[in-house]
């Protein structure tokens, strides 16, 4: 019967070692609300074109079947570390350390090195009975947990939909937040600063002016539009950011290749020249209603080049394609300063031993507690007029 509890041994579910292992006409049959990081393409390019494992994720997805139809599946990764996460929970590991017990491997239902919020629960379109289906893969997967001798499971970023589900199952939230853009139907960017206070939007134009100043030319390019040669220089700037900040880069050339060979609707890339040299340049990647900051570099330092790359490009794209939301992620209080409002992240997360899921979530509702402080007070210095402020929310966002 439609929105029964099925029988858990009813389903067929299963572990992966590769997101090959079902067809991309199967995984595109489960919603992900034009979520690009979801896409079968882009799990595949991570898994084909970046050693995953070396950075500590070795991908397990976790699928339900009945017969050869897929009802849904859970991206999740077994993990031998915290990188590349953007939840920080080096201090619980650091207590199970100092308890003698074993905090690693871990389960992450996350995209690698992809602070983005998104479904991790993925349902087939016409699937009724989505609850127990939830259910059966989040109690296999709680058995996974304790053969693999595993601390903790970790939803991150979870959509509002999700939250429900896992809740119900035990898993507890953890909160802190980003900064996003919002377009309020702007009719262009002159119309976005026409919102902002007068200091604000006097120091914006200031910076914009600086660009032209320095000969500072910006070259927008999509999909298949960007040719290998682009990628090669856009690669050399964001090789140079890591070297400077955190190491080793995450990404390949190759991966950056394969976005505009396999998803040219979703990949648009800002590139800046100084006397027909590049100097800069911001990749980003984007769906039918929001657009995502990603990476940048740059060869030398040029005065508000950063601003206008990452943001006043981004939200000038933004207002001519009438997405609703630029994503630029998370860290970076300078944001609020340049039109962004910082909103509510959602994260949940199950411990196995009891005594610890306590504790934490003790630590939880402490943390929630200074996170919606620290959101109060950031939006309280933002950008925009009193006119404005009244017509947005610091709501965490629907994904």
């Amino acid at each position: 019967m439609p929105g029964t509890r099925p029988a858990r041994d009813a389903l067929s579910i299963r572990q992966l070692d590769s997101i090959a292992a079902v067809t991309e006409l199967q995984w595109e049959s489960l919603e992900r609300r034009d979520n690009p990081f979801l896409s079968w393409r882009f799990l595949n390019n991570l898994e084909n074109n970046v050693n995953l494992e070396k950075h500590g994720w070795r991908p397990c997805h976790l699928t339900a079947c009945d017969g050869a139809i897929l009802l849904a599946a859970i991206p999740l990764y077994a993990k031998e570390n915290s990188h590349g996460e953007f939840v920080f929970d080096w201090m619980i590991a650091d207590a199970y350390h100092h308890a003698g017990l074993p905090y690693y491997p871990k389960f992450v239902s996350a995209i690698p090195f992809t602070p983005v919020i998104g479904d991790r629960l993925l349902y087939s379109r016409d699937l009724s009975r989505r609850d127990a289906v939830a259910d059966a893969m989040l109690a296999a997967l709680m058995d996974r947990c304790a053969a693999a001798q595993s601390s903790c499971l970790n939803f991150l970023f979870c959509s509002t939909a999700d939250q429900a589900a896992l809740a119900r199952n035990g898993f507890v939230q953890r909160h802190t937040w980003q900064y996003h853009w919002r377009n309020q139907a702007y009719a262009d960017f002159d119309d976005f600063l026409s919102r902002l206070t007068s200091r604000r939007r006097k120091q914006i134009r200031r910076e914009r002016k600086s660009i032209a100043e320095q000969n500072i030319d910006i070259t927008i390019l999509e999909g298949d539009q960007i040719s290998a040669d682009h990628w090669r220089v856009f690669y050399d700037f964001y090789c140079s950011t890591f070297e400077r900040k955190w190491g080793e880069p995450r990404f390949t050339l190759e991966f950056f290749q394969a976005l505009s060979r396999d998803m040219p609707q979703a990949v648009t890339l800002f590139l800046a020249t100084r006397y027909k040299r590049y100097v800069a340049g911001s990749f980003t990647m984007k769906s039918a209603t929001a657009m995502y900051g990603r990476h940048w570099g740059c060869n030398a330092w040029h005065a508000n080049l950063h601003f206008e790359l990452c943001y006043y490009q981004t939200i000038e794209y933004c207002i001519r394609e009438r997405l609703d939301t630029l994503d630029a992620g998370v860290q970076g209080e300078h944001k609020l300063l340049r039109g962004f409002m910082p909103v509510r992240t959602t994260s949940m997360h199950w411990y196995q031993r009891p005594e610890f899921m306590q504790a934490i979530e003790r630590y939880y509702d402490q943390e929630t507690r200074q996170v919606n402080t620290q959101i109060a007070a950031l939006a309280r210095h933002n950008a925009y007029n009193s006119t404005i402020n009244n017509e947005l929310s610091n709501d965490e966002p629907e994904s």
